[in-house]
């Protein structure tokens, strides 16, 4: 994959302004971003109240994070969890592949993580003989592409959907077609089958919740439901800045509090949250294994510590 460096930032910049294709895709979809937030912030009478609370509330955690982590990873692992700590991406990308090779994984579906985009986790399991599969849409595409995401939230926001339609046949055999409907319900027909044949999940986290030890993940395609259910183990990672003290935001809001709205039905007033943890099949086998990460000056480092599963 080629990774755009800042060394190179004039040229990448030049080459992104001549791109009537890429300016055309980035105008359309941000004009939808503006309409969608506005939709989310009429939708609710408070608010700005509720991103204030999310805001004092994580001021409070990052202030205080030594003493939330160990409430966290606590409170986890008293729930059947694994929590496992490294001290760079190297490291967790090593043990995040040995977890994958303990259970003999062939194939592994990935929901969107950031985290797993800047430890090059793909390329290590790739290097370890493993089938990665992306199941975000937007992830989907632009592994097809063999490009890197282009932003936090519509990974593939600067393709149009013509050539969507023509990667799609180049690496799908699909008929060439813009349809986005057709588009959709080809990925989708695909995506089914390697979550049915996958033998392990790696998920991303929203954020975690100290007090109860719990993760959150929000979706609004279903992907992270099959990705972190069906295979014998899920493995989620999640930053170490990504938690929250107590379970009291309101939940309608929390697709919301990022500020682009663009998923924010994948949440509404009286939904369940998604928590991430396997039904147990066979307990000697089922397992969820939790992967923080903190921030550096000068890049990331990731943590894990280990526990089992139980029942």
């Amino acid at each position: 994959m080629n990774h755009l460096s800042s060394e190179t930032f004039g040229e990448n910049a030049k080459a992104a302004l001549a791109d009537t294709h890429l300016r055309g895709a980035l105008k359309n979809a941000t004009s939808l971003f503006g309409e969608r937030r506005k939709a989310a912030a009429a939708s609710l009478p408070n608010w700005e109240d509720l991103r204030s609370e999310a805001r004092a509330i994580k001021d409070e955690v990052l202030s205080h994070l030594d003493r939330y982590l160990e409430e966290f990873a606590g409170n986890a692992e008293s729930r059947g969890a694994k929590i496992h700590w490294a001290r760079d991406a190297a490291e967790a990308n090593s043990i995040i592949c040995g977890l994958a090779a303990e259970r003999k994984a062939r194939i592994v579906v990935k929901s969107k993580s950031m985290t797993t985009e800047e430890t090059h986790l793909n390329a290590a399991l790739e290097a370890a003989g493993m089938q990665v599969v992306e199941t975000d849409l937007g992830e989907y595409i632009i592994q097809l592409a063999d490009e890197p995401p282009s932003h936090i939230i519509a990974p593939a926001i600067h393709k149009t959907r013509g050539q969507i339609g023509e990667l799609f046949n180049a690496e799908l055999g699909m008929p060439l077609t813009d349809d986005v409907a057709r588009l959709t319900s080809t990925a989708r027909a695909t995506l089914r089958d390697r979550f049915a044949a996958a033998d392990a999940g790696i998920s991303g986290v929203n954020f975690a919740i100290a007090e109860t030890g719990t993760i959150v993940i929000v979706e609004n395609e279903g992907n992270i439901r099959l990705t972190t259910s069906l295979p014998r183990i899920h493995i989620a990672v999640m930053g170490k800045d990504g938690k929250e003290e107590a379970w009291n935001i309101e939940w309608a809001a929390a697709g919301q509090l990022g500020g682009a709205g663009v998923t924010r039905d994948s949440l509404k007033v009286g939904d369940p949250v998604v928590i991430t943890g396997n039904p147990a099949r066979d307990a000697a086998d089922q397992r969820l294994r939790m992967v923080t990460v903190k921030r550096t000056s000068d890049g990331f480092n990731w943590g894990f510590r280990q526990g089992q599963t139980v029942d």
